[in-house]
Order: C-alpha cells, then structure tokens, then sequence
C-alpha cells in the first residue's frame, strides 16, 4: 500500500512504461495455458503485511482446490522496487496472473494503457456490488467499468505513540488541533526527546503533509486539490506548508534515509513520542509484539477519515485467467476479507462483516468508515496518478533539504496543473 520517494524517477519511469506497453499489450486475457498456478504479485514481504497475505493464501486454497498460490512478492522500497519490476514485466508481455495495486486514481495509468480486464460481470455474479458500499463502488467505476477487487480499506490519517514516553511527558489527553500538538511536541522535547515526531522518507512526508492539509482546508477543499476545484496557490495550503515546516523541526534529522519501519522503531524504542503512519501499522505493532502503543485521528481531521484500499486485478495476458479469476472472488469475499484483514490492520471493505471478529482498533476504524467524512490520499493512490504521486514525492523531498516554502507550493501548483483532470 506504499509508495517511496527512492523511486520517485522509477514513479515517472512506470508511466512511461505503462504508456508505452499500451501499443503492444495482447488483448488475450490468457487462460489457455493450462497453468494452475496463480503468481500473485504483491510488496506484502514481511510483519503484519506478509500475515495478512498468508491468512488470504489459506483461504484461496480451501475456496480454489486445484489451484496453486505462488508468491511474486518483491521486497524492498515499500513498494517502489515493486512497481519499477512490475513495470518491465508489463512492458516485457510478461504480466503476472494478477498484481497489487491500489484503488482509485493510481489504476488509471494501467487503465488507458490497457493492461487490466475490465471485471464488471465478475462482480455481478459474485454479489459484490451488494458487499461494498455504493460509494467504494462508485469509486472504482471507470466510464462504467470496474477492475479491481478491494481486499480491504485502511485509513492514513493516524497518529501512534509511545504510551510510556508520553505519559513521561505529563500529557494526559490526546491533542485535538495543532496548536495542542505543537504544546504535547515541546513537553516530549523538553524530557530530553530531541525528535517527538519520528518520520521517514518521501510518501510518509506526503502522508503528514495530507493530514495538515485536511486540517488547515477542511475535508472538501482537500479532496478539491486532486479534483481541480481547489487551488493549490491557495492561502490554506500556504498556511499548511508553514504548519508543515514546523512539524519538521520536531522531526528526525535523518528522516530522509529512513524508510517507515524505521520511524516506527524510533517510537518502539522510546526515541520518539509519534508517528503519523496509516493504520497497518497497528497490525506491524502487533506483529513485532510492542503493545504499548495508542494511536488518535490527526489534530485537527476531526471526523474525517482518509482512505485507501489495495486492491487486484486481471492483467490481460495473464496466464492462468481462471485461477486468477478464484484469487480475485476469494478477495472479494467474506471469508478472505475476514482471514486478510483480522491479520493486516486493516478492516474489510464489506458492509457485512462482524466488528466481533476484530481487534480494537479495527472496530473503531469501521465505526469510523461508516460515520466519518471520506477522503481519498495521494500517497496512496486512492486520490492521484502514479505520476502525480512521483511529482508531490520530488517535491516535498527538495523540500526537506532546501525549507523553500515558495518554491514547494509552485511546485505543487505546477504539478497539478500537469496532471489533474480538465
């Protein structure tokens, strides 16, 4: 579900690649090879992701008897080593029988170069039109079509902390704006913490600048920046990066070297009071056994809730279509979405699982699905291009070097002016 700034050329690069295979990708969607093997290509390697994986391995074998799972798992890079050899194989008419990749805008670069099934008449006879949400539906419609199969929905917008190192520090509630974080971010310093806030590299500061940018425009006018209804030389996205730049103050030093579990140790270890990190890090949390840990909704998001979802698809030209097409349904239903999400941190796309069956946190965060404002995430493909997602990334990394205010918003600017929507 990540995407890091390590490639944020390698991000340009796939859309180079996938526009160019568009020209000489097969319009045979496989099947007759006679495989029964399903080379299910995700960045699910290790911790809560990799048990989550496993849990829906399981199911595909009792729901898909004849079948074999086979792990196309690429480690590394959060994602990004992922997509850059997704990409040769794509260019390369060597798709694997099905890939990860998250809802929303982020398949709309494999979508025009015409390399996933359209999967519409699956999710008729699979009922899942009636499963999820009408909103998530409406969402995953390209001009009348679908693609993809959600295994989940996660929410971005969350903070975690060290119990331990902030009750240290006296503070005694969660803050609710960021005027109080920035008084709970002084109390942690002042204990001898010299960075409160652990970060990492690229899309994690893209993740924390969304989440201050919901605050300072409000949900509707921070969807409207991936729209075009929102302009990005707006006064409230000035106001944002300046909130953003003095976050950073309280930041690690090295947080462009470090990728997200990094930061996370940071916390784990007591050198670091919080983490903005979405929500499968309370299944990494869990994994890792470190249970002294509470997490709150970004100061200032109020009730809004910032989604994405992974999701898979049907490459054209994939080799055993069928099988994939039992991956795809055992994704799609209750039984798998129960076995991958009770192990991700994540919670079920489906209106009608059981919140009983869930850990803590994933009973609050459906409550909070069903309740909240949605809104969807760049950093996460849910609200913008692949390449959109390379040029924020470019962006904000510059900007955790030079401090230029003005130079990222014109950057900002400019890049939605390449790639939203007329």
């Amino acid at each position: 579900m990540r995407f890091t700034r390590r490639a944020a050329v390698a991000a340009v690069s796939v859309a180079a690649l996938l526009t160019a295979t568009a020209c000489g990708s097969s319009d045979d969607s496989g099947g007759d090879s006679g495989s029964k093997k399903v080379e299910v290509f995700t960045w699910w390697a290790d911790g809560g992701e990799k048990a989550g994986l496993d849990g829906l391995v399981a199911q595909f074998g009792t729901a898909c008897a004849g079948q074999t799972f086979e792990n196309g798992a690429v480690a590394g890079g959060a994602g990004a080593n992922a997509k850059s050899v997704l990409a040769s194989r794509l260019q390369q008419g060597d798709p694997p029988d099905t890939f990860q990749a998250h809802a929303g805008a982020e398949l709309q670069d494999y979508i025009n170069a015409g390399q996933v099934e359209d999967i519409s008449a699956d999710y008729d006879s699979w009922g899942l039109k009636q499963a999820f949400p009408k909103g998530l539906i409406d969402n995953l419609t390209v001009d009348g079509k679908i693609y993809s199969v959600p295994a989940n929905i996660h929410r971005a917008n969350v903070v975690w902390t060290n119990k331990k190192v902030v009750a240290d520090a006296g503070i005694t509630k969660d803050p609710t704006d960021l005027a109080g974080f920035f008084a709970d971010l002084d109390k942690v310093k002042a204990k001898g913490i010299k960075a409160p806030l652990a970060i990492g590299k690229d899309w994690t500061q893209l993740m924390l600048f969304e989440s201050v940018l919901i605050t300072d425009l409000g949900p509707e006018k921070f969807t409207g920046l991936w729209n075009g209804s929102t302009d990005w030389n707006d006064a409230g996205v000035t106001k944002s990066i300046d909130d953003f730049k003095k976050l950073l103050t309280y930041t690690n030093t090295d947080r462009d070297a470090l990728d997200w579990t990094d930061a996370e140790k940071l916390v784990m270890d007591g050198k670091a009071a919080y983490q903005l990190m979405g929500d499968w890090e309370a299944a990494d949390l869990d994994a890792k056994k470190f249970t002294d840990y509470g997490y709150f909704t970004f100061p200032g998001n109020g009730t809004t809730f910032q989604w994405l979802a992974d999701s898979f698809v049907l490459p054209k030209g994939a080799k055993n279509a069928d099988g994939t097409k039992c991956w795809l349904k055992t994704v799609g239903s209750a039984e798998g979405q129960k076995a991958f999400n009770t192990k991700k941190g994540s919670i079920p796309a489906r209106t009608d699982a059981n919140p009983t069956d869930y850990p803590k946190y994933q009973q609050a965060a459906m409550a909070d699905w069903k309740s909240a404002t949605q809104v969807p995430s760049c950093a996460h493909g849910s609200a913008c291009s692949q390449g959109w997602q390379g040029a924020a990334n470019s962006a904000l990394g510059a900007f955790s070097t030079n401090q230029d205010a003005a130079a990222l918003q014109k950057a900002l600017a400019s890049a939605a002016q390449q790639f939203v929507k007329k």
